[in-house]
This record gives C-alpha cells, structure tokens and sequence, in this order.
C-alpha cells in the first residue's frame, strides 16, 4: 500500500471511529500539498537511514490537515505552508515548538501552448482583469495558503476577481487546472509551476508583503513522539535541505 493510499485509509478509519491504532515502526507525516514531491523523496531518504520505520505520509490543503489534527487523527509530524495555521495549531495546544525549514513564492502562471498570446500577456496582477481573462483557479483562503496569499495581494491591489474566480481546494488542484486549459490563469507556488513546464508558463511573480515560508512540528498527541523529532531534525539538517533545494524551495 503506498504513502498516500495508506494514510487516507488510516484517517478515514480514524475519522470514522474517533480511534485508530498506530502500528509500531510508523510515522504518520502531515505535509501541504505543494510538499508532496519533496516529502516523499525526504521520506524515501529517511526511510533508507532507520530500517524498520514506515513513513506514512498524508498531503492536503493546510487548512484541511489542522482539522484532521483537531479532531483527534494520530498525526506525528505537521509541515504548513504557511505561518498562520501552524499558529493556530500551537494556540490550540495541538503542536509542539516549531522550526521553519524552506521558503516559496507565489506565481501565476498561464497555460502552454498559448491559444491566445496577446490575450493572456500577463506581466502583472493588473492585467487579471482585462476583459479576456474569464477563469482565474484561486485555491479557497480559508483552508489554502496559496489561495490566501493571493486573495492578500489581490486586495492590496484593489483588485475584484471575485467574477472570475474557479476555487481549489488545494494549490495542486489549481496547478492541474491551468495545465489542462480549463481556466486563463491560476495563483501556485513557484515550485509547483516548475513541475509542469511543457504545460503552464510563470506570467509573473506574485508581490507580497512578507515571506512565504514553511514550517513544521511534531504533534503534542502523537503516538511516536521521539521518531517525530528525529525525523524533523532530519527534514532541518544539511542533508533535508538538499532534498528541498532540488525540488526548487529557498533557505528559509
């Protein structure tokens, strides 16, 4: 069963029963969506140093995770993309201290190839609300880091997408959608965009007011407090930051 199938099925169950049973050796890993290719080759690496420990890893908005946590799944480790909900997880006593350990940003970005070039021109967020841009994937602020840095922006652009706007429920989701053409432009992480490039185009980077950047705790609740750390001390050393490097995240 792989990561991801895995702990679907542990959180559903979970979810589900309000109990579920950690087999010993596991460790459930709670990361954002725009982690997911760089947490499953950190997983893979750690995995390969401590024999005998399964990294179960769970990837969703980071919205979506703290609820998950909040209602009582067995989660060990919790990586945001952003600042503000892991401090709402450490004001409801659901995390311990915190470390952030890679930085983003934002982008929007265009599909490939470009059926209309001089409609899609995009060099700034002005440009959103020229009249042939119809469909903007924006991920919801409420539960989407991406889509919170983005509404951020957007307002202090005094910009009103609201018409326009095709709500993800995470920044990946947003991704797929520019890439099959189904909407003009979408809000991602620059990281994201790199993933893709034979099927979305960076148009431009995104101001914001301060950095994005990621950070990431061991639950107070978790059943394997001690790999929890380990693994997090593992995810801020040199080597976890390679990893993270290769996969296009800066320093934090």
């Amino acid at each position: 069963m792989g990561y991801t199938t895995m702990c679907k099925w542990m959180i559903a169950a979970l979810l589900a029963t309000a109990s579920c049973s950690v087999l010993a050796g596991q460790l459930l890993v709670s990361a954002a969506s725009s982690l997911t290719n760089a947490f499953r080759e950190a997983a893979s690496v750690y995995q390969a140093q401590h024999p005998g420990v399964a990294v179960v890893l769970n990837f969703a908005a980071s919205g979506v995770l703290l609820q998950q946590l909040d209602k009582g799944a067995p989660v060990d480790v919790l990586a945001s993309a952003d600042q503000q909900t892991m401090d709402l997880a450490q004001q409801r006593g659901l995390v311990g201290a915190r470390s952030d350990f890679a930085r983003n940003s934002l982008v929007v970005i265009v599909p490939l190839p470009q059926a209309n070039p001089g409609q899609l021109a995009l060099r700034r967020l002005a440009d959103l609300g020229q009249g042939g841009i119809t469909r903007v994937a924006i991920g919801n602020p409420t539960i989407v880091p991406a889509g919170r840095y983005a509404h951020h922006a957007l307002q202090a652009a005094k910009l009103d997408l609201q018409t326009k706007t095709i709500q993800t429920q995470n920044v990946r989701q947003a991704l797929d959608y520019v890439a099959r053409g189904e909407v003009d432009a979408g809000f991602v992480y620059r990281t994201d965009a790199a993933l893709m490039p034979d099927k979305v185009k960076v148009a431009f980077e995104v101001p914001q007011a301060g950095a994005i950047r990621y950070p990431i705790a061991a639950s107070k609740h978790g059943p394997n407090a001690a790999e929890a750390a380990r693994f997090i001390d593992f995810i801020v050393s040199p080597a976890g930051q390679a990893i993270f490097a290769r996969h296009g995240f800066l320093k934090p």
